[in-house]
């Protein structure tokens, strides 16, 4: 069984491992207010997470039978559409999600 001592001391490194991880971005703020490479960086993350999402959730439609891919597949498509008509993620999403929620539910 563990010392008390190590156990202690566990805590108290995770929380100053913890504590200063919280507080870096805070403390260099000021420093990285004018760089160009993190203007780019929240440029582009939004579409660089989207798009690791949409190959997450389109990879395994391959590989599932034709009631499963075919609800998600139109969901996307229809999430697609919407968001390029009307420049919404919260309708776009919604709508997206009640297409497969709804083709799922009648096609299995």
């Amino acid at each position: 069984m563990p010392h008390e001592l190590y156990i202690a001391s566990a805590i108290a490194v995770a929380g100053g491992i913890t504590l200063a991880l919280r507080a870096i971005p805070f403390a260099v703020k000021g420093y990285l207010r004018e760089s160009a490479l993190l203007a780019d960086i929240g440029k582009w993350m939004p579409l660089g997470a989207l798009t690791i999402l949409a190959f997450y959730v389109l990879t395994p439609l391959a590989t599932t039978e034709w009631s499963v891919a075919l609800p998600q597949f139109i969901a996307v498509l229809t999430t697609i559409a919407l968001h390029a008509w009307r420049r919404n993620v919260v309708l776009s999403l919604v709508c997206g999600t009640l297409v497969c929620v709804g083709l799922s539910a009648l096609l299995g």
